[in-house]
């Protein structure tokens, strides 16, 4: 098994998977520049020859100045794993996707709870400048387009909001999410938020489930196609009451609307597969002292 990394940011950003792949365990960590494939420069298969979990791809920002430029190595960063995959004869690629290529589907009845079946419709992200979605839909579609079509088995994850201890030296999103909204502060992630705080769900995730459901559909011979991986769908008003029970000192937010889509997902498949998850209150409590260590709550 090897981990893929894109190469579209600093050598420090993914110095800790780097680490974790090199020193912590046999897995090695493969980085490379995915957007300029060069058969010899990306033929990690053959150290391993089994399997490849690719943990990242350069995606588009939440606010890109030219959204269909940066949209592009997104795709074709993705094609040239999965080329090297086949010209290495790799057996599985686990690609890490995002339920951003899952929520954002209008025509998805309001009152049906999201699961694997369901798509974000790509002509809809770009109506609402939804470009981060966007890239991670059309991503992941290429990605199983391309095993169809070449015999690669393609295993995707699409993590929800990922919560927990945070290993790498810049804070991800997510994290960053919650670590303002215990300081009372809201980042807009979608076009439609107002001024308000959106009362949706929050589909939280922690980061070391995240690793286990990896591994699990990575391993198991009967995984195939999509895997939602959340393990708490949430409102924003009850993550406050929950954090505010357990941290009545720090400030929250306090301005909540009720919005259109609350985008409710549902993981039964992949804990059908034999996935389980941690308490919601070990994952908030984890991630909060975490934080407070690392001085992000000051």
């Amino acid at each position: 098994m090897i981990l893929s990394v894109g190469a579209s940011g600093s050598r420090k950003a993914f110095s800790f998977a780097w680490h974790m792949g090199s020193k912590t365990s046999p897995t090695p960590t493969f980085r490379t520049k995915l957007t300029c494939y060069v058969c010899n420069s990306v033929n990690f298969g053959r150290k391993v020859g089994v399997g490849v979990i690719h943990v990242a791809c350069p995606a588009t920002t939440l606010n890109p100045a030219n959204p269909e430029v940066d949209l592009e190595p997104v795709v074709k960063g993705t094609l040239n794993v999965l080329r090297a995959c086949t010209v290495e004869k790799v057996k599985r690629v686990v690609y890490i996707s995002d339920i951003g290529a899952v929520m954002l589907n209008p025509n998805w009845p309001k009152d049906r709870v999201k699961d694997e079946t369901c798509w974000s419709d790509p002509e809809y992200c770009r109506a609402t400048g939804d470009w981060y979605f966007l890239s991670k839909t059309e991503a992941e579609r290429v990605a199983f387009e391309y095993g169809k079509q070449n015999e690669l088995d393609v295993v995707a994850v699409l993590p929800g909001y990922v919560f927990g201890p945070v290993l790498q030296p810049t804070i991800n999103l997510s994290s960053l999410l919650l670590a303002n909204f215990v300081k009372g502060i809201y980042i807009k992630v979608e076009q439609g938020d107002g001024d308000t705080v959106p009362n949706k769900y929050w589909n939280i995730v922690d980061a070391r489930d995240i690793a286990n459901a990896i591994l699990l559909v990575y391993e198991k011979h009967e995984a195939e196609g999509r895997y939602i991986c959340m393990a708490e769908n949430i409102k924003g008003i009850d993550l406050v009451e929950k954090l505010k029970s357990l941290y009545p000192d720090l400030t929250y937010l306090e301005n909540f609307a009720e919005c259109e889509y609350p985008h409710q997902l549902s993981s039964e498949k992949l804990q059908k597969l034999g996935w389980t998850y941690r308490p919601l209150e070990e994952t908030l409590v984890d991630s909060i002292e975490n934080y407070r260590q690392r001085g992000l709550l000051d």
